[in-house]
């Protein structure tokens, strides 16, 4: 009993986790479990669910407002940036299911209290980074391309986009950026989170790990990260609403995933 308890309250090193070999069938899983996990708390979350979609869609409202509407597309691809990170609460619930506790909405919360709070703080915070300078270089990038400087309307920046060679390098230039920061992202999160609510490890040890998953299962995590970003496509695309079943789905079922990833 010494020794758990020992183990419980030091900080855990990379260099002590172990990861496994993961494989399709292991996302296959990850979201049949997702799914049976989101089909138990369906009717208590659907509010968190809106959060989310929530923000994304005010941060877009705010850039019209403020005549940037070349950013909207920006904000809204790099919103998923952020996606592990709103998941956090999921990640307690299938946590707390998975070892027979009560999982009343409530505790959707508690990843905001106790030790892991600054861990989390700090994971989140370098997301958020990364969020920030997406937007930033895509403004450069607009800038470069087809920032005139002229106010646009929908159509009018629509047809720029679509019919001028500045419109279409301001698309690729976009996507091979955007790809940059959805695979930098990807690597450093597609576990750290439900580590860091699952065991009691820093920011960095979490990155760290998820970065070493990423490399051991290169092409599991990248057919991992397109499912993720098809569903969350095509839960936003019926006015977001589709997202309020998407995101807790994918939260529970990415904490599945990091349990078959991570010797625990």
């Amino acid at each position: 009993m010494a020794i758990a308890h020992s183990t419980d309250i030091r900080m855990i090193r990379d260099d002590e986790v172990a990861i496994n070999d993961i494989h399709l069938a292991d996302l296959r899983m990850a979201l049949a479990q997702g799914w049976d996990d989101f089909l138990s708390k369906r009717g208590d979350l659907v509010f968190v669910g809106l959060i989310y979609p929530a923000v994304v869609i005010l941060a877009a409202l705010y850039a019209m407002n403020m005549s940037i509407l070349p950013l909207v597309f920006p904000l809204f691809s790099g919103a998923i940036l952020l996606g592990p990170a709103a998941a956090s609460g999921f990640y307690e619930l299938a946590r707390r299911r998975e070892r027979g506790m009560d999982t009343s909405w409530r505790h959707f919360f508690d990843v905001m209290r106790g030790p892991r709070v600054a861990s989390l703080a700090a994971m989140t915070t370098v997301t958020a980074l990364l969020f920030i300078a997406w937007i930033g270089v895509a403004s450069f990038i607009y800038s470069m391309t087809l920032g005139s400087g002229e106010p646009w309307t929908v159509s009018s920046f629509l047809r720029a986009l679509f019919t001028t060679a500045e419109g279409w390098t301001m698309i690729v230039a976009g996507n091979l950026a955007g790809l940059v920061f959805a695979v930098v992202t990807l690597a450093i999160s597609v576990i750290s989170f439900p580590m860091l609510v699952d065991r009691r490890v820093s920011w960095d040890v979490a990155a760290r790990t998820s970065v070493r998953v990423a490399q051991k299962n290169p092409v599991t995590v990248a057919i991992w990260g397109l499912i993720v970003v098809a569903l969350l496509v095509l839960g936003a695309l019926p006015a977001f609403v589709g997202l309020t079943v998407v995101l807790p789905v994918l939260g529970y079922a990415t904490w599945h995933l990091y349990t078959r990833a991570v010797v625990r």
